[in-house]
This record gives C-alpha cells, sequence and structure tokens, in this order.
C-alpha cells in the first residue's frame, strides 16, 4: 500500500484490513513514498517521520508491515521503480496487489511509465460508499487489460490527511482520526504546526 501517509490515518487502516481480508493477501506492507513528485506543490513531512508514524499505527497488526524502501531514497521516487525493485528482491515470486484509493487510480496515467506499471502488479483501489467509477475510466483502464484494476467499497470514512494538517495547524482536535500514539508522535515533533 503506497502512500505519502501524511499522516497515516485509520482511513488508510480500515482500507488496508479490508483490502486484506477481501483478496486473502498474505500481508500487508505500507510504502511511506520518499519524495512524492506529485506532491511538490506542498511542504511533505520528512520521511522518517513518516516512516515512524506508520510504524506506531500498525504495531498491533500481525498481517501489516512498513517498508523504508522509498524514504530510503535520494530524489523523487516513483510507483514504478518501487515495484521493480520488489519483483527483484525479496517478493520476486510474489503477485503484487497495489492497494490505493480510487482517487489516485484516475491520476495514474500523469505516473511515470504507467503502461509498465500494469505488467508488474494489480491494482485494489478502495472506493467509499456510492462512489461510481466512471465509464470513461474503465474504457481507458481497459487498454492496460481487463482484471488489472479491482474496485472495493470500505466503510464510509470522511478522513484525510490534508484536513487532519489542516486541524493541527488550527489546533482543532483530531483525536479518533488517527491512532493515539501517532497523535502524540506529531505533537512532540511539532509536525503541521507551522
Amino acid at each position: 500500500m503506497g502512500g505519502t501517509f501524511d499522516p497515516i490515518h485509520y482511513g488508510h487502516l480500515v482500507t488496508a484490513e479490508e483490502a486484506f481480508v477481501r483478496f486473502k493477501l498474505d500481508r500487508v506492507i505500507f510504502i511511506p513514498s520518499g519524495m512524492p513528485p506529485h506532491k511538490s506543490e506542498r511542504k511533505v513531512a520528512d520521511g522518517a517521520h513518516r516512516f515512524i508514524m506508520a510504524q506506531m499505527a500498525t504495531i498491533t497488526n500481525p498481517h501489516f508491515d512498513v517498508s523504508r524502501i522509498e524514504v530510503d531514497e535520494k530524489g523523487p521516487t516513483y510507483t514504478v521503480d518501487t515495484l521493480k525493485k520488489l519483483k527483484v528482491g525479496e517478493y520476486k515470486d510474489a503477485e503484487l496487489i497495489f492497494i490505493t484509493g480510487a482517487d489516485a487510480i484516475l491520476e495514474i496515467f500523469t505516473w511515470k511509465n504507467p503502461a509498465e506499471l500494469f505488467t508488474m502488479c494489480r491494482f485494489a483501489a478502495a472506493t467509499r460508499p456510492g462512489y461510481v467509477v466512471s465509464e470513461d475510466l474503465l474504457k481507458s483502464l481497459d487498454k492496460f487489460g481487463t482484471g488489472k484494476v479491482d474496485f472495493f467499497e470500505v466503510p464510509a470514512l470522511a478522513i484525510s490527511s490534508t484536513d487532519i494538517r489542516r486541524r493541527v495547524k488550527e489546533g482543532r482536535p483530531v483525536r479518533y482520526l488517527l491512532p493515539d500514539e501517532v497523535i502524540s508522535y506529531i505533537s512532540k515533533n511539532g509536525l503541521y504546526s507551522e
């Protein structure tokens, strides 16, 4: 499961758990992005902080792991390059399923080498109840072959990292939006409050 995780919250965790069960996965590996090229318009918390918060949020789930594969990279990180590393490393014989939100699938054609991505993994795209996948998107995805994207619904959680960062900056409550350990970490390290 790739993402900025800036910060990780219950929406990410519910999505990962739902995908784990629905797709009968062996494990879910959270991969906080290193320097996400699509987020260059805003300041992103240091990768080391985002990695630690992801570890704190997932430590009690035996099916969840967190990888530093992108956080340790210098310069922009791209999903296609990360998948290549996974395919030649520990997961060379594994079927990879990239878990993401349906909103990210809408942007996939702007990612580095999108056609190559579809040769390396399947995608599991989380939607909220009532979300309708457009016919145009489905037609666009079909050119990469059918069955490469599975849309799945997760409980209605209107939680976003953007809103959490805004709430922290404004001194508004974030309790029950993300794990208490992550809230404490954010506060202790002064993240998002400038």
